[in-house]
């Protein structure tokens, strides 16, 4: 079964959307890429359609940006 990426910047609000992700799901079905520190996902989020962090990408492709923390565009800096 495929899993649900969980990108963020390690913000504030993303990491208080990744606890609540985390607690919402089983562990086994999200990753969780803090993209502030692995930056070679950027390039794999944004092909994933991921406009802001923190974003959810589902299993099916479909992109949930969830509240706002930042654009990609100051994520990359």
């Amino acid at each position: 079964m495929a899993k649900s990426i969980f990108y963020h910047a390690g913000c504030p609000v993303c990491v208080s959307a990744e606890q609540e992700l985390v607690n919402l799901m089983n562990a086994s079905e999200i990753e969780v890429v803090n993209i502030g520190e692995v930056r070679n996902r950027i390039d794999e989020a944004e092909r994933a359609g991921v406009k802001s962090v923190p974003a959810l990408v589902t299993p099916t492709g479909n992109v949930l940006h969830i509240n706002y923390g930042a654009s990609m565009a100051d994520v990359k800096g």
